[in-house]
């Protein structure tokens, strides 16, 4: 080893190559950061979203819901109407019972009457 001859191409070539090595990987580890950085503040970004996102949901399902009781609200109005209408119908029926009744007798008695007469 004492006589070892390199060609100067083959160590310049590996120094190029040694130095371009170094230069990719610092490469790589500057792009690394860069993006760990980025993704550290994409998941921030993310998570002020979701929670903006949350808020807006929550406002609005609590709007539609006070729809929906505004609407049932409304519909035990329609059936209380609709139950004292039916209320109300039913007492002029039993009224109209009442007196078809009363007419049914009355022209017992007026025909018996009236047999009485003829007798």
């Amino acid at each position: 080893m004492e006589n070892l001859k390199l060609p100067i191409a083959l160590v310049m070539a590996m120094a190029a190559q040694l130095a371009g090595g170094v230069w990719w990987v610092s490469q790589q580890a500057s792009t690394i950061a860069s993006l760990e950085e980025t993704v550290s503040q994409l998941g921030s970004r993310m998570a002020i979203e979701d929670n903006v996102n949350l808020k807006r949901d929550v406002l609005d399902n609590a709007v539609e819901l006070e729809y929906a009781f505004e609407e049932i609200e409304d519909l035990w109005d329609e059936l209380s109407a609709m139950t004292t209408a039916i209320n109300e119908i039913n007492k002029i029926k039993q009224r109209v019972a009442i007196i078809e009744n009363d007419i049914k007798y009355i022209g017992r008695d007026h025909n018996s009457m009236f047999d009485m007469k003829s007798e």
